[in-house]
């Protein structure tokens, strides 16, 4: 027998039913919305054939965009918002905790381990920046011993990744271990602000829709300690005009730093506490 003729009332229900009974069950939970949700965005605005190859060649650009050092895909996803979504769903947390953010396209996992103090600006372009943190628990306790990797944009608002025959390898990138009270510290320069990459397929498109692509000046953090949720974040420069826009909607009361002038003149000066939150079975995040 044929089956059931393919229709536009049963299209959905057609393709989920081939769904193996079976298979992981996380996946079909999270496959047969997608279907259902898929299905219905196409029949609500009715695209034409045409509209849809357009699609599909958009898809496959940001595919060939993609490589070792960029990831076009994870900015597609910032720039519609749901990383910042999925990061809201799953890392909720007590409001003295520190908030997570999207990690955004430059993170990268092999930066180098540094001593306390030691200078991560490797060109030494740009104004000095002294970043000093604190790591503490929900009851104000120092968190010793707990990773803390950070990277960020030079003045110019352009990542090391970015700029792979401009900038050193690991330009303004480091990874810092707190110590007995919790303490970390380094040498870097005040980061600029920067349009996010208009140059690939997502810009472009975006652009065209006049998305505002901005991003205020800021610094990444990654901070892991045996126990803890990890924290993924930013501090943001809360002189940056750009605070309101965040293309990536990153910005939270509690990410805005102050950038002061640092004691004898030399610089700026930014410190920071970050409050982690006890992990509970299932929320260890990574």
């Amino acid at each position: 027998m044929a089956g059931k003729p393919f229709s536009e009332s049963n299209s959905a229900q057609l393709v989920a039913e081939r769904l193996d009974v079976h298979a992981d069950m996380r996946l079909q939970g999270f496959m047969v919305p997608f279907i259902t949700h898929l299905h219905k965005l196409i029949q609500e605005t009715r695209p034409s054939q045409a509209d849809w190859r357009r699609t599909m060649e958009f898809l496959t650009d940001v595919g060939h965009a993609s490589d070792g050092r960029r990831q076009e895909w994870v900015l597609l996803s910032d720039l519609l918002g749901v990383t910042a979504l999925i990061e809201e769903i799953n890392t909720r947390r007590p409001r003295s905790a520190t908030p997570n953010t999207v990690r955004g396209p430059f993170y990268r996992a092999d930066a180098p381990r540094l001593p306390l103090g030691a200078n991560i600006s490797l060109d030494g372009s740009g104004p000095v920046l002294w970043v000093t943190g604190t790591v503490r628990d929900l009851d104000g306790n120092p968190v010793a011993g707990a990773t803390v990797e950070t990277w960020q944009a030079n003045p110019d608002g352009f990542y090391e990744n970015q700029q792979p025959d401009q900038q050193p390898e690991f330009n303004l990138r480091g990874v810092f271990t707190t110590d007995a009270k919790g303490a970390f510290r380094y040498r870097t320069v005040r980061p600029g602000g920067y349009a996010v990459p208009a140059d690939g397929p997502v810009g472009r498109l975006l652009g065209s829709l006049g998305f505002p692509l901005r991003r205020p000046a800021h610094l990444h953090f990654l901070i892991k300690a045996d126990g803890f949720e990890t924290i993924s974040t930013h501090v943001y420069d809360g002189s940056d005009p750009d605070l309101g826009r965040d293309a990536l909607f990153g910005v939270k009361d509690e990410l805005i730093g102050k950038f002061e002038p640092a004691d004898g003149g030399d610089g700026w000066a930014l410190d920071f506490t970050f409050v982690m939150v006890r992990a509970r079975k299932g929320r260890a995040s990574t």
